[in-house]
């Protein structure tokens, strides 16, 4: 093989994939390429380095640099009450079958920063003030566990409360809003990448994966959603973002109980 015809096989996007998940076990190669690869060239560009190879090279000697990386490669966009309507429809319908049982377990697959721990813990107890509650919130970046333990948020992250809901679960700051203990005692957190990390059979009563599959190309999507299945008891709730939907469904035993959320048989 000539060098030029070397060079041009050579994929730098999957040797940085490859350099990444040795690096900071994040495995890249599951997400959409072209989605994915454009944010990463642009990274790239702003820090005025021209290849992938390079930008590795750079985050693979400078700490400091990675951190940033990881922060802006991790999607962490998230608010208290995100699309207010879908919570009011969980509160009306979902919760009261739930608490009938006189528990309700609930994972958040993909907490960030913890705003939907805490809005369904909020939501649950509304509906159902003598429930006992558990909810468990898993995200790859430790970072955003830490703030989602303090259970502080910011004016914009709170800007689509009820106002009552507001008053009652959270206490005003300076810098915006903290919830109350009685909210942060139901909550456990704890760092787990959804691509690799171990399901726990029937544990759920309900879960929560909103936003986040649709950065994963199909197979691995449709995969996701099948294991998240498996965590579900019965009866239980799958709830996902306002923009998807669970593209298997009735394969898996579920369905549409109303607008992105289903239950399984």
């Amino acid at each position: 093989m000539s060098a030029a015809l070397a060079y041009d096989s050579f994929d730098d996007y999957v040797a940085f994939c490859d350099g990444i998940r040795t690096l900071a076990k994040i495995d890249l190669s599951q997400y959409k390429r072209g989605q994915m690869e454009r944010r990463l060239r642009t990274f790239a560009e702003r820090r005025g380095i021209k290849s992938l190879s390079e930008y590795l090279a750079v985050l693979k000697q400078d700490a400091d640099e990675l951190e940033q990386f990881l922060d802006r490669l991790t999607i962490n966009v998230s608010q208290l009450w995100r699309n207010p309507e879908q919570w009011a429809a969980i509160g009306r319908t979902v919760v009261p079958e739930l608490a009938s049982a006189g528990r309700i377990r609930i994972w958040s697959a993909g907490c960030s920063y913890g705003a939907e721990c805490y809005t369904i813990a909020a939501v649950c107890l509304e509906q159902a003030p003598n429930v006992r509650l558990e909810v468990k919130g898993t995200d790859i970046d430790p970072r955003m566990l830490e703030r989602a333990r303090i259970g502080h948020f910011t004016t914009e992250d709170a800007r689509s409360v009820p106002a009552a809901s507001l008053a009652r679960w959270f206490d005003k700051t300076d810098l915006g809003w903290q919830a109350k203990p009685e909210l942060r005692k139901l909550m456990s957190f704890d760092r787990g990448d959804l691509l690799s990390m171990r399901f726990t059979p029937s544990a759920y009563d309900l879960v929560l994966c909103r936003n986040t599959v649709i950065y994963f190309n199909e197979p691995v999507r449709d995969l996701l959603h099948e294991r998240l299945v498996t965590t579900l008891r019965p009866g239980g709730f799958l709830v996902v973002g306002s923009t998807e939907r669970v593209g298997v469904a009735g394969s898996l035993g579920l369905t549409l109980a109303q607008p992105f959320t289903y239950r399984k048989a």
